[in-house]
């Protein structure tokens, strides 16, 4: 019995995108925002915490698996640069090259690893 309906869920999510780390950061947030609104008295948050479930729920069953995989990459763009302290990020004024540099220098002048172009920024 449980081999069918193993085989029944692994039919549906056949093409689907699946989980990933955007959608696990997502349900936590939603949990952490159920658990906020019981053991307080803002009950508001009960409700706002349906939004990131229910887009944790329609980026597991989306069928755009590229752009759910966008999303995901930009997501954890963005959480590495809060986790990297020990460098900055800058993008090139003129290819838009995002180019890391070490914090603490001063101001230095960066020199793009793809077209060579050359600006000074302050680390």
């Amino acid at each position: 019995m449980f081999q069918r309906l193993g085989e029944k869920i692994r039919q549906f999510m056949y093409g689907r995108y699946g989980f990933d780390k955007l959608s696990m950061f997502l349900l936590i947030v939603g949990v952490v925002l159920c658990l906020l609104s019981s053991f307080s008295q803002l009950y508001f948050l009960g409700i706002i915490a349906y939004v990131p479930l229910i887009l944790a729920i329609f980026r597991m069953y989306s069928r755009n698996i590229y752009k759910r995989q966008q999303e995901n990459r930009r997501f954890l763009q963005l959480f590495d640069r809060f986790r990297d302290r020990q460098y900055r990020y800058f993008s090139c004024p003129r290819c838009r090259q995002r180019v890391r540099v070490p914090r603490g220098k001063g101001k230095i002048i960066i020199r793009c690893p793809s077209c060579g172009e050359r600006f000074p920024k302050k680390t």
